[in-house]
């Protein structure tokens, strides 16, 4: 950290924002193989939560990186600044009082470790879209696991590199045995939306 950086404290807080809100500004994150299904559960649960006049942002890994993000690759170090970038945002958006949706596949425990160390206490909610490596791969709606196959992807998630199945997820969802409906209710039931 280089020395001549301040941090700035602003007469307006995260209990401020929060309060105009009406809401508890947290991070859902959703984590999980290609394919698996964050993002329709996420892009379903961003929908009901408008619909009940919350405030929310999604941040979805594809999306990143197109933009911020557009100057990693997908080395193990790249992606674990994609992730801590990720963080750093979803970080400062639940301070300006929003639920922050992020979608990441977010392979290894050391990286949720390291993210979850980022948000106050109930702040952050881990879910771990647990659908099999089959199913997701029968699904592959971008054609990753084929190219994967092939050897056009080389280190991808679930074929040559690791996913480590996460050891504090707060809610675990399958979306081969849960609909999305029922998947919305577990998650609006548990994190108390």
């Amino acid at each position: 950290m280089n020395k001549n950086i301040t941090k700035q404290n602003f007469a307006i807080n995260q209990t401020d924002r929060a309060l105009q809100k009406k809401q508890n500004p947290q991070c859902i994150w959703f984590e999980g193989l290609s394919g698996s299904g964050k993002t329709t559960l996420i892009n379903a649960l961003d929908i009901y939560l408008n619909n009940k006049n919350y405030s929310t942002y999604v941040l979805d890994g594809d999306n990143l990186r197109y933009g911020l993000n557009s100057d990693l690759s997908f080395s193990k170090i790249d992606r674990d600044e994609n992730l801590r970038r990720a963080s750093e945002v979803a970080s400062l958006m639940v301070d300006a009082g929003l639920i922050v949706l992020a979608g990441f596949i977010t392979p290894l425990e050391s990286q949720r470790i390291n993210i979850r160390k980022k948000f106050k206490k109930n702040q952050f909610y881990e879910i771990y879209v647990s659908t099999k490596i089959d199913v997701c791969e029968k699904r592959d709606p971008k054609g990753l696991y084929k190219k994967a196959r092939n050897g056009d992807i080389l280190e991808f998630t679930g074929i040559d590199s690791p996913f480590e199945k996460p050891k504090k997820a707060n809610i675990q969802i399958d979306t081969e045995k849960q609909s999305i409906a029922e998947s919305i209710q577990i998650l609006v039931h548990n994190l108390n939306l």
